[in-house]
């Protein structure tokens, strides 16, 4: 169970709690005298090295040949965790359109549960193109958000229509696996 793939995914677990609190007080910066900008900063920096973590966990797992059934399950779970909780507290405090974040989590919901169906049944649910672009684009909009960079907007929608699009190729290719199974 621990190997060095499932240690990066169990540390983007941790990261993205603390992250979640960094971005909901930032009074806690200024409480301590610092600018605001630093808790912009911490969060970027937390989510920054969580993300790098997400590409060197699949990477080294099929480098050292250590895929593992935790790991299959940990690592989107991790990546889920991370992303919502950025995107969450985004959210609330007011830097993230709601209703992007509430498409992006409904899909996220879905195709988790389509997911568990999947691997219950025997069907591949290996992350296709698609999902890896969703991916590197949400992360992106989350990036330009957490800094309040301009463009944020405007990218969080542009991942957010990418989210949908791969969300509806995994069912369309879940759709032929099943019916493949009927």
């Amino acid at each position: 169970m621990f190997n060095i793939p499932n240690t990066l995914a169990f540390i983007r677990l941790f990261i993205a709690p603390v992250m979640f609190w960094i971005i909901l007080t930032p009074q806690f910066f200024t409480d301590n005298g610092w600018d605001i900008s630093w808790s912009y900063y911490t969060a970027s920096l937390l989510f920054v090295i969580a993300s790098v973590t997400d590409f060197f966990d699949g990477y080294v797992a099929r480098e050292l040949n250590q895929i593992t059934i935790v790991g299959s399950i940990l690592d989107p779970l991790a990546d889920k965790m991370l992303t919502l909780a950025a995107f969450l507290g985004l959210m609330m405090m007011g830097d993230a359109n709601v209703w992007a974040i509430y498409i992006i989590i409904v899909r996220e919901l879905f195709i988790t549960g389509l997911r568990t169906l999947a691997v219950s049944e025997g069907i591949d649910v290996s992350a296709s193109m698609a999902g890896k672009i969703k991916t590197v684009a949400q992360m992106v909009a989350i990036g330009f958000l957490l800094m309040h960079w301009s463009g944020g907007e405007g990218l969080l929608w542009i991942a957010t229509a990418l989210t949908l699009y791969s969300g509806a190729e995994y069912l369309v290719g879940f759709s032929k696996a099943y019916k493949g199974k009927l």
